[in-house]
């Protein structure tokens, strides 16, 4: 028994010493990672995002007044010419309230102009004057609304072009300022696309302009910048209209594209390295930069600008072109670790068998 406890014994520090030396050789073993090159931006970069083709022009039409719809004189799709009436509301109601605006102003008139003429004689006094006056003035105000309101019972086309939506037939009440028919202009069609904050900023290194539309993926579509607005939308995005050239039959509202920027890339500091480099930690990007000499990583803080959608990002910091990065496993590092390097695949041994 004592034989048998002693070996036990021996056998447990055994155990015990070779767990240690283990977990101390996995803490001393040194991470192996792939580097890649930081690369300076070209002297020309290019932005893409997408976007819809869009009329240059596109108006819901609606009344001012509110009233029956007695009818809608086009349907969709229809070609109308600027002044062309599109739709009429019921307009007995404001015909007779207009007749009973120019009676009134008719009586009223009359009497003004007694009241002034005695006034000139010296036959009235001036506050019957003044009182006459502006009498004259609230008539002549309210026959031309109602003189508006008349007139307010059809709805024109305000430009050429064609009708896009139909919502109301004849019959229906609608109310003042509700759209009727929607029209698109005739005309260059334009190009519509969203930009982020990073990219508004750099906006007056844009250069060029083009797109590729889903319905024509291999002609590339020359775009003229129009406008940017210069407040964000809902979705914190800029948007910018670009016009199309002309002769595009096939090309009509509401197709996709893809619209590509080209920019002179002047900015400082600017490089460009693979996103897999990029680790994000409290909400603040690092990369770890590899040096030859000492076989050491340092942790180098960046400034994402923006990423592409080959696999790499444009980011700013200090970094120089030419220096290595960690693009593979830099996710478990720390600054001022030794590592070694993955050994490059090579074209004529793939996966190593050799």
């Amino acid at each position: 028994m004592k034989h048998t406890f002693f070996i036990g014994l021996a056998l447990t520090g055994f155990f015990l010493l070779s767990c240690s030396q283990e977990k101390k050789d996995a803490e001393t073993q040194t991470p192996v990672v792939r580097i890649d090159t930081v690369a300076a931006m070209g002297q020309y970069a290019a932005l893409q995002y997408p976007g819809r083709v869009v009329p240059a022009r596109e108006v819901n039409a609606s009344f001012k007044v509110a009233g029956t719809l007695r009818k809608v004189f086009v349907e969709e799709g229809q070609q109308v010419r600027a002044g062309q009436v599109l739709a009429e509301i019921d307009p007995v109601d404001y015909q007779v309230q207009l007749s009973a605006t120019e009676a009134e102003y008719a009586q009223i008139k009359a009497d003004a102009e007694r009241v002034i003429g005695l006034y000139e004689e010296g036959g009235t006094t001036a506050s019957n004057y003044d009182k006459a006056r502006y009498g004259l003035q609230q008539i002549e105000a309210k026959l031309q609304n109602h003189r508006n309101q008349l007139a307010y019972t059809r709805i024109y086309a305000p430009f050429s072009g064609r009708i896009q939506t139909k919502w109301f037939e004849g019959g229906e009440t609608v109310s003042a300022g509700m759209p009727i028919v929607s029209v698109l202009s005739d005309g260059h069609l334009e190009v519509e696309v969203n930009l982020p904050a990073t990219s508004y900023m750099h906006r007056q290194e844009f250069s060029s302009y083009s797109c590729m539309l889903d319905v024509m993926p291999d002609t590339p579509l020359a775009l003229q910048p129009i406008s940017i607005l210069p407040r964000a939308n809902a979705n914190q995005l800029y948007t910018m209209r670009l016009r199309l050239g002309e002769g595009l039959e096939r090309v009509a509202p509401g197709m996709s594209a893809w619209v590509t920027i080209h920019t002179t890339d002047s900015l400082s500091g600017q490089m460009s390295v693979p996103s897999t480099a990029l680790v994000e930690e409290g909400g603040h990007s690092y990369l770890y930069r590899y040096t030859p000499e000492s076989g050491m990583v340092r942790r180098v803080s960046v400034s994402v600008e923006r990423l592409h959608t080959d696999g790499t990002a444009v980011v700013s910091g200090a970094l120089h072109p030419g220096e290595l990065v960690v693009s593979s496993g830099a996710h478990h590092l720390k600054d001022g670790l030794k590592v070694d390097l993955l050994a490059p695949i090579s074209k004529t041994n793939v996966g190593g068998l050799l």
